[in-house]
This record gives C-alpha cells, sequence and structure tokens, in this order.
C-alpha cells in the first residue's frame, strides 16, 4: 500500500509535475530546433534552385560554366539534371557521385515533406524545379544539421536525467520543511492525550515560525485547548458548587425529619417548627434546580428572535412586580422602542434584575428602572438601586455561577444563579451588562442591546 503522508502525496505528485515538464520541455526544444534546422536546409535549397533555375543548362559547355561558377558543395549537395527537349544532345547530367547516390532510391520519410532516408547515406532533402523544358532536381544532406539536433537531444537528455536525479532531494527537503511541522503537532497531540497532566495547568502545543497556516492552526489550537480548560475548570466548579448548595439544604432536611421521627411523640411541640424548616428548605431546593434548568436551557437552546415592542414588554412587567417586590419601582421609559429579540429571555432579564436589587436594598430605598434607545442602533435599559452596593473587586465576579460574595453569603437568601442567567441570556441577546456604583450608594446594572441582531458575517467578524 502507498505512503499516504503528506509529504509522500506531495513528492510523488511534484516529482510526476517536474517529468512531465522536462519531457515536454525536451521534446518542444527538440521539435524546435529540428524545426528551425529544416528550414535552413529549405532556404539553402531553394537558392541553390534558383541559381538553376536562371541557367538554361542544354549542354555540356553550360553545365561546366555553371559548375565552375557554383559554390555548391558537392560533398552533401547532389544535383540530377534532364534536359526533356527533343533537340537535347545529352539528356542528363550529374553532379559528383549524383548517380551513385540515385542507384539506390531513398526512401520518403513520413509525415515530413521532401524528406528521404538511405540507409547508408542517411537524411536528404529533394526538391525539384522545372524551366523551359528542363527538370533539375536537388538532394540536399542533411547530416550536418542531424549532427546539431543529436548534441541538443544530447544535451537535453543530460539535463533530464539530471533533474530527475536531483528534484527528488530538493522536493523531498521541501516536502519536509512543510510536513515536519505537521507531524510536530501531531506528536505534541499524542503526547498530550497520553500525558497526565495536572488539573489547575492548560497544555499547549508548540508554536513553529514557519509555514504560517501551521503557525496560525497551533495558536488556533492552543486558544482551543485553553477555552478547553477553562470550560472544564467551569463545569468542575459547576458541579462542586452545585453539590455544596444542595447539600445544605438536604442535610437541613435530613436531621429536622430525623428530629420529628426521634422526638415527635414525645415533643409534639418541635413539629410545627421542623416542618416549617423542611418547608422553607425545599422551597430553595425547588428554586435551585429550577435556576439550573433554566441556566442549562440557555446554554444549550437557541433563542427565537423576532421584532416585538419592549417598552410594553418592560412596562408590564413592572406592573407584575410591583406586589412582589417590597421596594417602590419607579420607571423612564420611552415609548415606541422596538428590538428584534425574544421577549421571554429579556423579561427573564429584567425580572432577575429587579428581584436582584430588591434582594440587597433597604425595604423603604426605591428602585429606579429606565429604558432608553441612546444610539440610532442602541438601547439601554438600566435598573439601578440603593442597597449596599457592590465591592469593585466582586463586579468581575457576580456573573460567575454560584457566585456569592463572603458579605452576604449566609446572610441574604439566594443561589448565586440569578446573575448568571442573565448574562447567558443576554449574550445570546448579542447584549452586554456594564455595572456601576450608584451613587451615594447602591449599585446600577445597565444593560446594552442592539436594535436589530447582527447578520451572520457581522458575527464571524466579531
Amino acid at each position: 500500500m502507498k505512503n499516504q503522508s503528506s509529504a509522500a502525496i506531495m513528492l510523488r505528485h511534484l516529482m510526476a509535475m517536474v517529468v512531465c515538464i522536462t519531457l515536454s520541455l525536451g521534446m518542444l526544444i527538440v521539435i524546435a530546433v529540428g524545426h528551425q534546422l529544416l528550414e535552413e536546409v529549405t532556404s539553402t535549397s531553394a537558392h541553390t534552385m534558383a541559381s538553376l533555375k536562371k541557367t538554361d543548362i542544354d549542354s555540356d559547355n553550360d553545365w561546366d560554366i555553371w559548375r565552375k561558377n557554383s559554390t555548391l558543395d558537392t560533398s552533401s549537395s547532389y544535383i540530377a539534371i534532364d534536359n526533356m527537349r527533343a533537340d537535347a544532345k545529352v539528356k542528363h547530367y550529374y553532379s559528383p557521385n549524383t548517380a551513385k547516390l540515385l542507384a539506390v532510391k531513398p526512401v520518403a520519410v513520413p509525415l515530413i515533406q521532401n524528406l528521404y532516408y538511405r540507409t547508408d547515406k542517411g537524411l536528404f532533402f529533394h526538391q525539384t524545379v522545372h524551366a523551359r523544358g528542363i527538370k533539375y532536381e536537388l538532394w540536399q544532406s542533411v547530416q550536418s544539421q542531424m549532427a546539431i539536433l543529436g548534441r541538443v537531444m544530447t544535451v537535453t537528455i543530460l539535463l533530464l536525467i539530471l533533474t530527475l536525479f536531483v528534484s527528488p532531494f530538493y522536493i523531498r527537503r521541501l516536502t519536509h520543511k512543510l510536513t515536519d511541522p505537521l507531524q510536530t503537532l501531531s506528536k505534541s497531540t499524542q503526547n498530550i492525550i497520553a500525558a497526565d497532566q495536572p488539573d489547575d495547568q492548560a497544555t499547549q502545543l508548540p508554536v513553529p515560525k514557519y509555514p504560517t497556516e501551521v503557525a496560525d492552526l497551533a495558536t488556533s489550537f492552543n486558544a482551543l485547548l485553553d477555552q478547553l480548560h477553562q470550560r472544564q475548570a467551569q463545569q468542575k466548579s459547576f458541579v462542586m458548587n452545585a453539590a455544596h448548595e444542595l447539600r445544605t439544604p438536604i442535610a437541613t432536611i435530613r436531621s429536622h425529619a430525623q428530629l420529628i421521627e426521634r422526638h415527635a411523640n414525645q415533643h409534639p411541640e418541635i413539629v410545627p417548627k421542623s416542618v416549617s424548616y423542611i418547608i422553607d428548605e425545599s422551597r430553595q431546593m425547588q428554586q435551585l434546580i429550577d435556576e439550573l434548568l433554566q441556566l442549562s436551557h440557555a446554554d444549550q437552546l437557541p433563542l427565537q428572535m423576532q421584532r416585538f415592542n419592549l417598552s410594553t414588554t418592560v412596562a408590564d412587567l413592572l406592573l407584575q412586580l410591583t406586589s412582589t417586590i417590597a421596594q417602590p419601582i419607579t420607571s423612564t421609559i420611552a415609548p415606541g422602542i422596538f428590538i428584534e429579540g425574544n421577549a421571554a429571555a429579556l423579561t427573564q432579564i429584567v425580572d432577575n434584575l429587579i428581584t436582584n436589587a430588591g434582594k440587597y436594598s433597604p425595604a423603604n430605598s426605591t428602585i429606579q428602572v429606565t429604558l432608553t434607545q441612546t444610539e440610532p442602533d442602541q438601547v439601554n435599559l438600566t435598573v439601578a438601586d440603593q442597597g449596599r452596593g457592590i465591592d469593585p473587586k466582586d463586579r468581575a465576579h457576580i456573573f460567575e455561577r454560584f457566585y456569592r460574595s463572603a458579605d452576604v453569603r449566609g446572610s441574604v437568601p439566594g443561589t448565586g444563579l440569578g446573575l448568571a442567567i442573565a448574562a447567558q441570556l443576554a449574550k445570546m441577546s448579542h447584549g452586554h451588562f456594564e455595572v456601576t456604583a450608584n451613587h451615594p450608594k447602591g449599585t446600577t446594572m445597565q444593560l446594552i442591546l442592539p436594535l436589530h441582531q447582527p447578520t451572520e458575517e457581522a458575527q464571524k467578524n466579531d
């Protein structure tokens, strides 16, 4: 079976290309040189025949005069004259060795006009003209031209052999230069698969200097490995946090259930209190499970985008939340703002922001909701509270799953998933959050959304 590596495939194809080009070039050179030499012989023969036509060779004296004045090389040119006039005293004249040459008639060479071959004499160019009842024949030897053509063919064959000898080494070196970085990447990938890397260490592939495509590929692989490592770490952290969040209410429910089982008969007064704890903790578990399901759906299901009135949607939601939030809600909503998005997702985002603001704000404070179109293609939705605020060092982490700062964990109920769900839904809606302090106290959560969903090409460029 043939080696199907990139280097072997490139070597075979490049060698085939070099052989074809070299052979074709050699054949073209031989044909071109041969054609040029044949043209030169044709031109020389034409001059000779023109000289014969001007001379009326009708006697021995005419023949002798022409021979003395002619510069014809009789060693390679042979002339036969056939006088077909009725009053001719001599019918045939032959230059030296012509009669001997014509004793055995040369054989015509196929495909090439006026070219003949004799076994012991080689190739001849033959031309015939008639003038005033006299037929002139010229047999021009082309052996000298064939010698030149032979030398050209010899040089061409030597160049072909040299090319075929040198090309494999050069092509093999070139292919290795191109494919060795890929082989290095492949081996490094296999080593990464076989190695037992620590969980906190992201593996990296070596990035070659060249070729550029392989360097870009290695860089992209490293970015992918970093992303996979981060996701793996996030998933591990997610599982640990989810287990921790579920363990606490389960332990509480179990302890109170055991308390009722052991002491309910002797101390019936503990039953209502324990049942209340069980109900509260089960409600907390239900909230956590619901939020986990919401987060899972937000991660996996694409949002169905359509045009809707965001102003009306936000106003209707605020009317519903007024009875469930302890703080009064004031709003400034610009009318008639239509966007392309998912109404249910944006409703959930605003619900999470307002619920979160109410959770961390005093009951006598105010929550301010503002919806404006700040730019021709951008909408800003702001929820500002007057609560305890967020420490600057915590702002970068508040959208992480299960993240709760140390000063609120245990003192304020919650799962740490509300803002994570809001951030994921905002990302799927091609929006983002900006978190700032609300002076003199509190937090401002600003959701920035596009009026229109970006095209696929724009998303790729981003």
